[in-house]
């Protein structure tokens, strides 16, 4: 058994990941981990597009389908997904046919979110499934990251 996390906690975990992606693989930070009930991390991923070549590797794309192999099933009830930016109109689709119960995501994506800021998607009342949703966890030190990566492929300087 897993003591209790907060979402702080796992955000904390989220944002370390995505500083990997950045660091180690020069992809955008952006990264996400999926737990179960009982707080035991059944996925982790980070964006991947850049180097799998892979216009679908998004950070919450690639811990789905880890915790799908790891578990046996395309189904993952009463799971969290963790992700550090405001999932798009894809992952958040994929949230809802993989059935997650709940979804935390740090900074909104004011171009493509599919969460609330731009589009709401979960909350579309026509899906037989419901993603409970908790935005804005550690939001400004995500979105910074995302800033700051953006701002240095354009040789500017950091926020």
């Amino acid at each position: 058994m897993t003591a209790t996390r907060s979402d702080e906690d796992w955000m904390r975990e989220v944002l370390a990941l995505a500083e990997e992606a950045e660091r180690e693989h020069d992809e955008v930070p952006v990264a996400a981990i999926l737990v179960d009930a009982e707080g035991e991390v059944l996925g982790r991923g980070f964006n991947r597009n850049i180097g799998w070549h892979d216009p679908t590797a998004h950070a919450e794309i690639v811990a789905l389908r880890e915790a799908g192999r790891r578990l046996g099933n395309h189904r993952l009830p009463g799971t969290t997904l963790y992700v550090s930016l405001e999932p798009c109109a894809m992952c958040a689709m994929a949230l809802v046919h993989a059935r997650i119960a709940r979804l935390v995501y740090a900074a909104p994506d004011p171009k493509t979110g599919a969460c609330g800021s731009v589009f709401d998607l979960l909350a579309d009342a026509r899906h037989n499934h419901r993603v409970c949703v908790t935005a804005g966890v550690l939001a400004a030190e995500a979105g910074r990251r995302l800033s700051n990566y953006f701002r240095r492929k354009r040789g500017k300087a950091p926020l």
